[in-house]
């Protein structure tokens, strides 16, 4: 008994040894640690085998970089980090740095949940940014984030299945028009089942808004203020949709739909679906699971010749949550994870397209083959990516929009009827 009292102690003894050389590890945010650091407390929802190792050789790299900061990582799940965020900002007791949605800045600043940055930066800093990206965190003309990650949706299709069906690999379809055509010569039947779909516009990273936005000229459900959701463009996208279900046949998308899946099991790298629309992060299954699959990439389809390739964008900020203990720290961290340096380990590693113009060119360059096909791709593509954040006069109006679109999808409405309750639920909703 004694021996074994004495081993329980020895062993406590150590873990307090230990503890006590590891002080940087235990720090918590809005102390120091015992070398004099101010500790920032980094809060994301990047907990991945992939990404995590990834954001903490970031973090590794900054603290290593400078001797006043140290970096604490808390990971906190997808579903919990923003209802924490929010409940941690009331009580008083935030995070000094978040990773948090790129489309909502303005309602956050608006509700006094985010630090005001305009003091810490001026123009040489905003240019580093696509002006679309830095667009979404000013409000009222002062910035309340800076943006980090961003996505593009393209056109990936099967060069085979072209060749096969008489098309030509390296000519895409560039409008509707073409698009229809040629998946009606992808389409691959056995008596009435198909066996390869050419196409279907919901399938892949793409939803019935992003037709919409890229038949109205670009515009989103609000456009400079005005709703801009019945609109005649928006109308006659949600009846094209209807008419590839019409076509195919409600049996022929469900069953499709029932056994997709990721990796191998997803239709376009099984080769189940020849055109398939996604974010440019989707290259990566097809890099791992779709080694001999030969594909090609390309904007989305214009809805006529002459009116644009116009496709959504989102992604993330970071921003600094009201009542943070050290901003001005969690400021310098901030440049550090948005700068060059960061953001192209970022951008190689992850295969994420980034925010910073600099760190994304310098990425285009150091990939190779179809990496850099891709890639390149992505990063053109922004040029015609429309982001939609949400005005603070109509906070979380997609709520109102989206049952009436899935109404008008599912046959219980007709589209015109669908997006004209949808307008009027929106206008109803108007914050004064």
């Amino acid at each position: 008994m004694k021996r074994g009292l004495a081993f329980i102690l020895a062993v406590f003894l150590l873990i307090g040894m230990l503890a006590g050389c590891s002080g940087e590890q235990k720090a918590d945010a809005g102390k120091k640690t015992q070398d004099g650091k101010v500790v920032v407390d980094f809060w994301t929802f990047w907990g991945s085998e992939t990404r995590r190792p990834i954001i903490e050789k970031i973090i590794e790299d900054y603290n290593n970089s400078q001797d006043k900061v140290f970096v604490k990582h808390t990971f906190l799940p997808w579903g919990d980090i923003w209802t924490k965020n929010l409940a941690s900002v009331a009580a008083g007791n935030p995070a000094d740095v978040i990773i948090n949605d790129i489309n909502t800045v303005s309602q956050r600043a608006e509700n006094k949940q985010v630090e005001e940055l305009s003091k810490y930066i001026d123009d040489s800093f905003k240019q580093q940014f696509y002006p679309h990206l830095w667009d979404t965190v000013e409000y009222e003309g002062k910035a309340y984030a800076v943006p980090f990650n961003t996505d593009t949706r393209l056109l990936f299709y099967n060069k085979k299945a072209f060749k096969e069906a008489g098309l030509d690999p390296e000519k895409p379809p560039a409008t509707w028009a073409e698009l229809e055509e040629y998946a009606k010569k992808l389409d691959v039947k056995n008596g009435k089942q198909y066996d390869r779909v050419g196409f279907y516009p919901l399938w892949g990273s793409v939803g019935a808004s992003s037709w919409m936005t890229n038949a109205d000229s670009g515009k989103g459900f609000i456009d400079n203020g005005e709703l801009a959701i019945n609109t005649p463009k928006k109308v006659e996208a949600l009846e094209w949709i209807l008419g590839w279900k019409e076509r195919l046949g409600e049996n022929t998308v469900q069953a499709f739909q029932a056994e997709f899946g990721s990796e191998q099991a997803n239709p376009f790298i099984a080769e189940k679906v020849a055109m398939w629309v996604d974010v440019g992060t989707f290259y990566t299954q097809l890099r791992d699971y779709g080694q001999d699959l030969e594909f090609g990439v390309a904007p989305l389809p214009e809805y006529e010749e002459g009116a644009g390739n116009w496709a959504e964008g989102g992604g993330f900020v970071a921003e600094i949550p009201k009542g943070a203990k050290n901003p001005e720290e969690a400021m310098d961290f901030i440049k550090y994870l948005t700068g060059p340096e960061a953001q192209k380990y970022w951008a190689v590693k992850n295969y994420d397209n980034v925010a910073n113009i600099e760190a994304a060119e310098a990425t285009i360059e150091e990939l190779k083959g179809p990496d850099k096909m891709v890639y390149e791709a992505t990063v053109k593509n922004l040029e015609q990516t429309k982001m939609f954040p949400v005005p603070v006069e109509y906070p979380d109006y997609h709520s109102r929009i989206n049952p009436q679109i899935d109404n008008a999808l599912l046959g219980k409405t007709t589209p015109e009827k669908a997006l004209e309750k949808a307008e009027n639920d929106v206008e109803k909703m108007k914050k004064k």
